[in-house]
């Protein structure tokens, strides 16, 4: 079987607003198919819920860059080993609690003398003009649990902050608009486990990836067919991963492209 594990934002999602219908035909194919599609994605769950809503997405996901997997009950027969029931779903977590990045973020930032804003301390407003986004979905976007997003303040310091976010034990990952502060979580692994669920079910299982930010990488590197939607980062993606197929067209036009392509 093939099985598809897909970035959202500048992705299957236009980067800017969010509009999705050119992927319309490669949704479409996979319905028919019965190929599934798993978001993976540093959405939080609340976020994820109304793009599955919208799209008729009924597999598991994948969120915050790999802070929990949220697989709907009884999806897999025999159930899921080491997960916990939560909310109708079976959920696998690799996150830290959300208060305690929120916390270390704090700490690092202190200690280098670099300024950052995080989601934490954004109002709701700021996070919806900062995303392009109706302030409900930013909301939901503050729902955070697993991963704290931030803008730098002071240019320049970018890496004396990296370096004190790793003396804190964490990792740090830059997605389309904004620098996060995670735990020892990644898209890697979160992916990497679901994949093995698919395995045990099917066995011969194909993987395809897509993503367009370097948040993407770890995930890209461990699929069979690695796609790079392209954008601004498209030269700094294939850098970090040579063997991907890049889209000739940006966002959800390159996602259709890419998945009619490979399916």
């Amino acid at each position: 079987m093939v099985l598809i594990l897909t970035d959202l934002d500048g992705t299957l999602l236009d980067q800017e607003t969010y509009e999705w219908s050119p992927a319309r035909p490669a949704l479409e194919r996979l319905r028919r198919k019965g190929i599934p599609w798993i978001p993976i994605t540093s959405k939080t769950r609340a976020e994820v819920e109304v793009w599955r809503r919208r799209l008729g997405h009924s597999h598991p996901f994948i969120v915050e860059n790999g802070g929990a997997a949220f697989i709907p009950e009884g999806y897999f027969p025999g159930g899921v080993a080491g997960a916990r029931q939560r909310d109708g779903y079976e959920v696998l977590e690799w996150g830290e609690p959300y208060q305690q990045l929120v916390a270390d973020l704090e700490i690092a930032a202190e200690e280098c003398g670099c300024r950052v804003l995080g989601f934490q301390a954004m109002t709701p407003d700021v996070v919806a003009s900062e995303c392009g986004m109706q302030r409900e979905d930013a909301l939901l976007a503050k729902q955070r649990e697993y991963d704290e997003p931030f803008v730098v303040l002071d240019e320049g310091k970018d890496e004396v902050l990296k370096a004190a976010i790793v003396r804190r034990g964490r990792k740090w990952t830059r997605g389309g608009r904004f620098w996060h502060i995670l735990g020892e979580n990644d898209k890697a692994t979160a992916a990497l486990a679901l994949i093995a669920l698919y395995r045990r079910q099917w066995h011969e299982v194909q993987t395809i990836g897509l993503g367009d930010g370097l948040n993407d990488v770890p995930f890209l590197l461990r699929v069979d067919h690695p796609v790079l939607i392209r954008s601004s980062r498209v030269q700094e993606l294939q850098a970090a991963v040579p063997q991907g197929f890049v889209t000739t067209q940006p966002g959800p036009a390159g996602w259709n492209e890419a998945v009619l392509r490979f399916t």
